[in-house]
């Protein structure tokens, strides 16, 4: 039985991301074809995702894979939105990043491809972008704001991160930019959200990768601390609110950052020790010798000014995560 909102497509459903705003869009009366990779060894438990309220009515799961575009046509066919939040993610850095790159570029503009092919129903597509493609250039630490206009530069991420964050960054900065050169070449409805770190419940197995970053004070991961000089965050149920705004919202155009709290990190320190005093967090006074990165501000003006507005504060962020950590067993 179709939602009443039609069938709309999620690309990488397991994932953080995808998984919670395949929760939200049921929730709101979509129906929602999703992909997961090939299981040969069927292996792989997708309960988490196939118990979902109303999912046994308005989910369905194809298998699909950004090294073949193609794969991804029967889920998008007869949808009439398509969220891209499929990444190839490799922080263990067991991969060279051309060889990511690639495939996240040729798995995107398949994909794009496909919605081109179906594009008398599909009327639009949102891709998840990320705030690194904007935040890492050389103007990163001289006290700018950071808005739409921004691009991280590749060159300067090659020259200056080291090789487990850096093909992530290099790889969501080609993705968008070859998305929307291939919207714009093809006459296809287009926009991009960039989110931030991503805190807040999650429904998939795993610690998601971004909020075990910003968890790492609670969670006793001493060695992410460099990675947390300044952290820029919102909500995944923001995140995924934001998704459908820019899907519904016939005005927007182009790229949306979607942030709504930054820490230092003796503000993060300070915040969670006082709330939540059962767990190790550190004293803001012993982190003054911590070094590494700073992330420039970056301003969601744009997508505030469209009409969209933050429901979650920091206290829900971090509340709602450590619920879902203890409920998993990471706590």
């Amino acid at each position: 039985m179709e939602g009443q909102k039609g069938i709309v497509c999620v690309t990488g459903g397991t994932g953080f991301l995808a998984s919670w705003q395949i929760k939200i869009l049921l929730q709101d009366g979509f129906s929602v074809h999703t992909t997961v990779r090939r299981d040969p060894e069927n292996k792989r438990d997708l309960s988490f995702l196939t118990s979902l309220p109303r999912a046994s009515e308005n989910l369905k799961i194809f298998i699909a894979d950004l090294s073949d575009p193609a794969s991804f046509e029967p889920a998008i066919e007869g949808c009439t939105g398509v969220f891209h939040v499929a990444t190839p993610m490799d922080f263990a850095n067991k991969e060279p990043e051309e060889v990511i790159t690639k495939r996240a570029v040729e798995g995107t503009l398949g994909i794009l491809r496909s919605c081109l092919k179906f594009k008398s129903t599909v009327k639009r597509v949102v891709y998840t972008s990320s705030a690194a493609a904007v935040a890492y250039n050389r103007h990163q630490n001289d006290d700018v704001v950071m808005d739409e206009s921004y691009w991280t530069d590749v060159e300067f991420v090659r020259s200056t991160q080291s090789s487990d964050v850096k093909s992530y960054n290099i790889s969501k900065t080609l993705t968008e930019k070859a998305a929307f050169d291939f919207a714009d070449q093809n006459g296809l409805d287009l926009v991009s959200l960039l989110p931030t770190f991503v805190v807040g419940p999650f429904v998939c197995p795993k610690v998601p990768a971004s909020l075990g970053l910003m968890m790492a004070m609670i969670l006793g991961n001493e060695e992410l601390y460099p990675f947390l000089m300044t952290s820029p965050m919102v909500h995944v149920d923001d995140v995924a609110r934001a998704q459908i705004f820019l899907l519904e919202n016939p005005d927007v155009k182009g790229r949306y950052i979607c942030s709504s709290h930054s820490l230092t990190i003796q503000e993060m320190a300070e915040f969670l020790s006082v709330r939540y005093p059962e767990y190790p967090v550190p004293k803001p006074d012993s982190l003054k010798e911590i070094k590494g990165p700073k992330l420039p501000s970056l301003s969601s003006k744009k997508l505030l000014e469209a009409g969209f507005n933050f429901k979650y504060g920091l206290e829900q962020m971090y509340d709602d995560a450590i619920a879902s950590c203890k409920e998993k067993g990471y706590l």
